[in-house]
């Protein structure tokens, strides 16, 4: 066999790897969707991946929730939690990034680390501080643990992101800019956010779903069902009788994943680009 049909051997083998690993981690997703369409009996009696009895309606039934309830409100507060926290993040992290990546000031370097620092703070050691607090302040039952947080900052794994991302963008430019008359806000609203794009888009990407799929926090500081999100909606259909109807939960988990896959795959370019910038200083 020559060069060319040795690497034509190992380009077909390494699609076959690489499908047959796909197939194997999107086997879950496919089982769930399908599972939508199957009775409790099936779901649990049946190893088969495609409905027998096919069941139309679960997803009509799955939607109008319950407690008198339906997904719409779901969704419309998932929405009213997640899309404040991800413009907040995605303005003040890069902000503050900002400042970290071309300003000197005294003090820099240890404000820089304690602001890394923070990174090694397991959640469960904030959880009651922040709720002892965001009692005082009466933001219980409300969005705003969410979306404050991210007004002010408090997501130092994107700072860092971002500085990298900025560290790797020439200070010729605002040199540049300023010789053209750009203060230090208009340098970097319109000279070095447009070039942001693909550390914004990551930011953005990674804040929508660690939101949408935040359950623990949701279920601390939210109480109300009429402000549950999705994730404690869909936990609530488990809570409601002793027997779930399996299909219309897994319907409704299907549709929950669609919001996040739909961001995915349209910013997919951005996301890829703006993970790989930090690792590389141009």
């Amino acid at each position: 066999m020559n060069k060319k049909g040795r690497k034509q051997t190992v380009a077909i083998i390494t699609h076959v790897v690489m499908i047959s690993i796909g197939v194997v981690m999107l086997y879950p997703l496919i089982w769930m969707l399908f599972s939508s369409f199957k009775t409790n009996v099936e779901i649990f009696g049946s190893t088969a991946l495609l409905p027998a009895k096919p069941v139309w309606d679960s997803f009509i039934k799955g939607w109008k929730g319950i407690g008198g309830v339906t997904y719409t409100q779901f969704y419309s507060n998932t929405f009213k939690m997640v899309i404040p926290t991800v413009l907040f993040t995605v303005l003040s992290c890069s902000l503050v990034a900002y400042g970290f990546a071309r300003f000197r000031f005294r003090g820099k370097k240890i404000l820089f680390m304690l602001m890394i620092s923070t990174l090694m703070l397991p959640n469960s050691v904030l959880i009651i501080p922040r709720y002892i607090l965001y009692n005082k302040l009466e933001w219980l039952n409300s969005y705003l643990p969410f979306s404050m947080p991210a007004l002010f900052a408090c997501y130092p794994f994107f700072i860092y992101m971002m500085v990298q991302f900025f560290r790797g963008i020439p200070v010729a430019l605002d040199e540049a800019a300023k010789i053209d008359g750009c203060n230090t806000f208009q340098l970097y609203w319109r000279i070095l956010i447009p070039l942001m794009k693909p550390a914004l888009f990551s930011a953005a990407i990674f804040q929508f779903i660690w939101t949408w799929n935040d359950f623990f926090n949701s279920l601390i500081y939210i109480n109300s069902v009429s402000k549950f999100p999705i994730v404690l909606a869909l936990r609530m259909s488990l809570d409601a009788t002793a027997a779930a109807n399996w299909n219309q939960v897994l319907a409704m988990s299907v549709l929950s994943l669609l919001p996040g896959t739909i961001l995915f795959f349209s910013a997919q370019k951005y996301f890829v680009e703006g993970v790989s910038a930090g690792s590389v200083k141009g």
